[in-house]
């Protein structure tokens, strides 16, 4: 008997490799095989890869650690008690967005007036539309400029007391930012994925998202596979 599954699966992850964007000039990721087919003894011959990477590579997750000494690692986030597989929402302002764009508590109330007001617990995931340029680490990158969240956004996602929240770009913060809205919504035992893929197939509402970090012991960060289903 075939099962059919009741959702459209839709992947929000990147592929990583060394020519990925990351925050530095170099991204860090590296792999490469430690063992190799003609070096296996065995009657099976096996290719044994290993890799160097930090851990905030591609789409991945910030844990509340990542900026709050003795905060939430990633493996202290659990899977439903942090709402790791919760709804989710898709914020699109790809057609106001450019590289300085700050992405406004108006932006959220106008998406609010539309659709629905912010859910607690919910996901939400910004679309800025700047992950068209992740083909082109450079301009990604764009020395560390590309659409971010303001203050007032992120404090009015408190107030809705939202899970956490994903973009498509390096950082919700710019580089000269301070890092305000890592530090207000990690303060609050939230999440943070960036370098988000394929925000734009998502609906604006009805979807889910399941975010699978790798499981590292006292890890601050970790790449992530995001999820979502519609």
């Amino acid at each position: 008997m075939t099962m059919k599954f009741p959702f459209q699966i839709i992947d929000l992850t990147h592929p990583v490799s060394p020519d990925s964007p990351g925050w530095d000039l170099d991204c860090g990721f590296n792999h490469s095989n430690f063992i190799d087919y003609e070096d296996c003894t065995s009657e099976i011959k096996f290719r044994v890869q290993q890799i160097h990477s930090p851990l905030g590579i591609g789409t991945h997750m910030d844990a509340p650690a990542h900026c709050i000494p003795g905060a939430a690692s990633i493996t202290d986030l659990d899977l439903h008690r942090n709402y790791l597989l919760t709804q989710c929402v898709l914020i699109n302002v790809s057609h106001q967005t450019d590289e300085h764009y700050q992405i406004t508590k108006q932006d959220i109330l106008d998406f609010e007036a539309r659709y629905v007001r912010l859910k607690k617990n919910a996901f939400v995931l910004f679309y800025t539309g700047w992950e068209k340029h992740w083909p082109n680490p450079d301009k990604y990158r764009n020395n560390l400029v590309f659409p971010s969240i303001s203050v007032h956004a992120a404090q009015l996602l408190l107030e809705r007391n939202i899970a956490g929240i994903g973009i498509d770009t390096l950082s919700p913060d710019t580089a000269d930012s301070g890092y305000p809205v890592h530090q207000l919504l990690l303060q609050a035992g939230k999440y943070i994925i960036e370098n988000v893929a394929n925000a734009n197939f998502l609906p604006p509402i009805g979807a889910w998202t399941l975010a699978l970090p790798w499981k590292i012991i006292n890890a601050t960060e970790s790449p992530v596979q995001l999820i979502g289903l519609v």
